[in-house]
């Protein structure tokens, strides 16, 4: 299957945030696609808020089974941020917002991933903390499935 042009794929996402000792659940299910450039397995979709109806571009990119990065918004856009998850380290990266951009680090205690080709889908599970200014913003827990 030529996975450089993109294969349509159902994306299945549960995120997990828990702040100040409150945790909240997300759910997301929609269309995407699936892309092989290089040595990297990109997988793409619009995330839509269900309460205003806005979607945002989402690329999730799988270097290899403990390096993986994710980015939300368009570069055009005011805002976009990109996280990089790589098992076992913390890594700096950055949060465009209208007002400016802000460092933030990721610290990813846990990366599972389980992949398929025939038929093309899988999972891909993270927990990650987020820190900005070296103050935790929160932990976070996500669970992406896909499939063709």
């Amino acid at each position: 299957m030529d996975q450089t042009q993109g294969i349509p794929v159902q994306i299945h996402l549960e995120t997990f945030v828990t702040q100040e000792g409150e945790t909240e659940q997300n759910i997301f299910d929609e269309p995407g696609t699936v892309v092989q450039l290089g040595d990297a397995l990109y997988i793409r979709y619009q995330e839509t808020n269900d309460e205003t109806g806005e979607s945002m571009p989402v690329t999730l990119k799988i270097k290899s089974s403990d390096d993986v990065s994710l980015s939300r918004g368009s570069s055009e856009g005011d805002t976009q941020l990109k996280l990089h998850f790589v098992n076992e380290r913390r890594i700096v990266t950055r949060y465009r917002t209208p007002y400016g951009i802000i460092p933030v680090e990721t610290a990813t205690p846990r990366i599972d991933m389980q992949l398929r080709d025939n038929p093309l889908g899988g999972e891909v599970y993270i927990e990650y903390q987020l820190f900005a200014n070296n103050d935790l913003v929160g932990n976070y827990r996500l669970r992406l499935i896909f499939n063709a």
